[in-house]
C-alpha cells in the first residue's frame, strides 16, 4: 500500500505541475508584453559612444581639431576606414517593409520594430553594431540607389523583409 500511496501523490503532483504550465502559457500574453516593452523603452537599441566625451580635450580628440588627421589618413589610404572608423564592425539592415514577418506589406514605419530586433540580436549574440534603415519607397531602383549611397559607412548590408522579386 505504501507504494500505491506514493504513486498516487506522484500522479497528483504531475497533473498539477502540467496543469499549471498549461494555465501559465494560456495567461502569458507575449503580444501585450511586446507592446509594453517597446512603449517603455521606445525601441530596443540605442547609440552610445566608445570614447569619453567629458571635456575639451576629449572633444578635441574625438571631433575637431583632432579628427581632421584621421580624415587625411583615410583620404590617403581608403582601406584605413576599417581601422579608424565604425565600418569594421557595422551592418546596415535595410527594409522597405513590404514583407514583414509574413504579415505582408505594412510599410517602412511598421518595419522599424522588426529591424530594431534584428539589430539587437546582432549586437547581443555577435557583438556586431547594426543600424535599421527603413526606406519609404518600394521602387527597386530607389532601393538600389539608397543602398549604394549608404554602403560606404557600413561593413555589410543586410536586406531584410523586402518582397520578391525586389529582394533578388
Amino acid at each position: 500500500w505504501e507504494y500505491i500511496f506514493d504513486f498516487h501523490y506522484f500522479l497528483v503532483y504531475t497533473f498539477l505541475f502540467f496543469w499549471s504550465i498549461l494555465i501559465f502559457s494560456m495567461t502569458h500574453d507575449y503580444n501585450q508584453e511586446a507592446l509594453d516593452l517597446h512603449k517603455k523603452h521606445r525601441g530596443k537599441i540605442e547609440l552610445s559612444t566608445k570614447v569619453p566625451m567629458e571635456n575639451k580635450d576629449d572633444l578635441s580628440r574625438a571631433y575637431t581639431p583632432g579628427v581632421a588627421e584621421v580624415c587625411k589618413e583615410i583620404a590617403r589610404d581608403p582601406s584605413l576606414a576599417r581601422e579608424y572608423t565604425l565600418k569594421r564592425n557595422t551592418v546596415v539592415i535595410i527594409s522597405d517593409g513590404s514583407a514583414i514577418l509574413g504579415l505582408g506589406n505594412l510599410g517602412a514605419l511598421a518595419a522599424i520594430p522588426v529591424m530594431e530586433g534584428k539589430a539587437a540580436i546582432l549586437k547581443s549574440f555577435a557583438n556586431v553594431d547594426a543600424f535599421p534603415i527603413c526606406l519609404d519607397t518600394q521602387d527597386t531602383e530607389e532601393i538600389i540607389k539608397a543602398v549604394k549611397q549608404l554602403a560606404p559607412v557600413f561593413g555589410a548590408v543586410n536586406l531584410e523583409d523586402i518582397a520578391a522579386p525586389r529582394c533578388f
